[in-house]
């Protein structure tokens, strides 16, 4: 199964790549995003240790039951033949109506398939006022005129 766009990654492509991953995200489907992923595709998140597709679903699933009204902003930083880096911010709420802001870095690599093989992410909470908050689209794909990271001065 071929994920396009596949590497090696132009900048053009990489920018795709990083735009499409955001917006399977923002779908909160885990089905759907797992679908991403090699069958043997490695994690690191925060301190979860993931080594397979199965594994990415089911810690997808928890992810979004518990971070709700999720909305997510990747841009991409670097990226070679295979491999991308992203930064990205995402706002969310606890169960108690607490805002949050996570900041975070992730270091992608993709099989020839453009299906990600690895995924190493670096995240940080930051706790905002819901009136603080700056992703305010209706859940979903952020719609193509809404401010990126660099835009929002983040």
């Amino acid at each position: 199964m071929n994920r396009p766009p596949l590497p090696p990654f132009t900048e053009q492509s990489a920018i795709e790549k990083v735009r499409l991953a955001e917006n399977g995200w923002n779908s909160r489907d885990p089905e759907k995003v797992s679908l991403a992923y090699t069958t043997d595709t490695r994690w690191r998140n925060r301190s979860h240790f993931i080594t397979n597709r199965a594994q990415a679903k089911a810690f997808l699933t928890e992810k979004w039951a518990k971070e709700n009204e999720y909305r997510l902003i990747k841009e991409l930083w670097a990226f070679t033949e295979n491999r991308i880096a992203v930064r990205y911010a995402y706002e969310w709420h606890d169960d108690s109506g607490n805002w949050f802001r996570s900041y975070g870095n992730e270091n992608w690599e993709f099989d020839d398939h453009g299906l990600m093989r690895e995924r190493h992410a670096s995240i940080n909470d930051l706790p905002i006022k819901e009136e603080d908050r700056l992703f305010r689209w209706p859940q979903g794909t952020r719609p193509e005129d809404h401010p990126g990271l660099s835009e929002l001065g983040l």
